[in-house]
């Protein structure tokens, strides 16, 4: 794993690990006056596995014994090559920094890993596996979108995990298990030895009562999922526990300095955290993999429109509500930058050059007007051959397609700024607040090109920065539980901190 270390000095740090779909970090910071200071001391790839695998629904042999044909594969996270790496960044932030005092881990959400008597069962599924559509139709056969909505506040994503382990219950696989962990509550497990669920990520598995932000006991039931399996909830800032023995000595950590740290582990969770607002009206969209595209609210907003928009209310540190909608976000470009690299290697090729850089350049140029299409489209969501999809999109529709990489890369871009003012529009109408500014964080806000589009189709001053907001985010909660900053510091506080440290780039419409 490449590790990059400078060393940083003394006094009390702390340790961010982000994990996102494609690679992790960890981050090391530092409070010193009134700023916050970070220094990336590891990255690592998170590459997903497929192996063959039976499922339920497949054919069984006439003799009764195991299944024909070749099987399903099935698609993984490598959460144990995922853990390793996240020691081993650990250790190279204790060696950054010998004053380091906690660590918080963010992740995306919904995927979760089966223990029985903490032993992990199997390996957790991506949530691109496709064994979550046969998971929605047992679901509601159960109970219906409304009354989800009404439980839960969720927008309908196939992938949700109240879904995803319909699916498991029906091939018999969580009748083994006695715990179910969420992926950066699994890692704290390995960790600390203890087993906790922290609450924004809880928020967006569809079994946590929108309610009172508790887990619905009465809805796991009904599906057939045992309460049992539901560990106990924590909240941002919460302290999970130390070190166990192992890991303190694998890593050269003291086991009674260091605490791991509960942190808004839905990384959209730490990156709203660490949006530099001014004011409150103004949108954010977490820009990633992912589009996040939403409002910060004091309540969820449950109304059947918000519904019907397919709205999200998602837990947020210190209580607030993230009300947003996912929106395919860059996944669309390096799906299809990957596509056009595996095309250019092959024999007898010359191909265009697949060179992301470039091809923004290029898209900047273009003159010609491109298609705008649907980027939220369920044919977009799978691993695959984007342009292609989009190609297919533009046809079934009379459109004429996007030509060269270039016009590809504009038509995406414009998408998805068409598709961040359609949503903005919508959360105002549906909340009542309004939003004269639109706050964009995380890798989308470098993309200068999607910036200038996003002010120029939502007709909003757009702000860009800062990049790294997850880990922001994830570090200001740490430093107010170590007692950094004040524990009576409000979001409000640590998001002075943010504008005190990090610099930002603006757009006009």
């Amino acid at each position: 794993m490449p590790v990059t270390e400078q060393r940083t000095g003394g006094g009390p740090a702390l340790a961010a690990v982000d994990l996102g779909a494609t690679s992790g970090r960890v981050v090391v910071g530092r409070l010193e006056s009134g700023r916050l200071t970070m220094e990336q001391v590891a990255r690592f790839p998170n590459t997903p596995v497929q192996f063959t695998e039976r499922r339920s629904t497949e054919r069984r042999s006439t003799e009764g014994h195991g299944t024909e044909g070749e099987g399903t594969e099935g698609l993984h996270w490598n959460i144990q090559a995922l853990y390793g790496a996240v020691e081993e960044g650990l250790g190279a932030a204790l060696r950054s920094a010998p004053g380091l005092c906690s660590v918080g881990i963010d992740s995306w959400a919904v995927d979760y890993a089966l223990l029985r008597g903490g032993r992990m069962l199997g390996v957790p599924y991506h949530y691109r596996d496709a064994r979550s559509a046969r998971g929605v139709e047992l679901v509601h056969a159960v109970a219906d979108g409304a009354e989800l909505f009404a439980r839960n506040g969720l927008q309908h994503l196939d992938f949700n995990t109240v879904f995803q382990l319909a699916a498991e219950r029906e091939s018999g696989f969580l009748d083994l298990a006695d715990r179910l962990l969420l992926l950066p509550d699994l890692l704290a497990y390995w960790l600390t030895g203890w087993a906790r669920t922290e609450a924004t990520n809880a928020s967006t598995t569809g079994l946590l009562s929108v309610a009172d932000r508790t887990w619905d006991t009465e809805l796991m039931e009904r599906l057939g999922y045992p309460p049992g399996l539901f560990a106990d909830l924590v909240d941002p800032g919460e302290r999970i526990g130390p070190l166990t023995a192992g890991v303190a000595g694998r890593i050269g950590a003291d086991r009674d300095r260091v605490q791991v740290t509960a942190v808004g582990s839905h990384d959209t969770a730490s990156a709203v955290a660490a949006v530099p607002f001014e004011t409150p009206d103004a949108a954010y969209i977490s820009s990633g993999t992912w589009s996040l595209v939403g409002l910060e609210l004091d309540a969820p907003v449950l109304t059947a429109q918000a519904r019907a928009a397919n709205f999200t209310n998602e837990g947020g540190v210190d209580g607030r509500v993230r009300f947003l909608r996912n929106v395919s976000g860059l996944w669309l470009l390096s799906e299809s930058v990957r596509t056009w690299r595996d095309a250019d290697r092959r024999p007898g090729t010359d191909g265009g050059g697949a060179d992301l850089q470039e091809l923004l350049d290029e898209a900047e140029k273009v003159e010609r007007e491109v298609p705008v299409f649907d980027a939220a489209d369920e044919r977009f969501v799978p691993p695959g051959d984007m342009p292609a999809r989009i190609r297919d999109w533009c046809e079934e529709r009379g459109v004429r397609p996007p030509g060269s990489r270039a016009e590809v890369v504009r038509s995406i871009l414009e998408s998805l700024a068409a598709a961040y003012a359609r949503t903005i529009d919508t959360a105002e109408e549906l909340s009542g607040r309004k939003a004269r500014t639109v706050h964009v964080v995380g890798g989308g806000s470098q993309n200068a090109l999607l910036c200038r589009l996003t002010a120029r189709r939502t007709g909003r001053r757009v702000v860009a920065g800062p990049v790294e907001a997850t880990a922001i985010g994830n570090l200001l909660v740490q430093a107010r539980a170590a007692g950094l900053v004040s524990p009576e510091a409000t979001l409000e506080d640590l998001r002075t901190i943010v504008r005190a440290s990090f610099p930002v780039t603006v757009y006009e419409p």
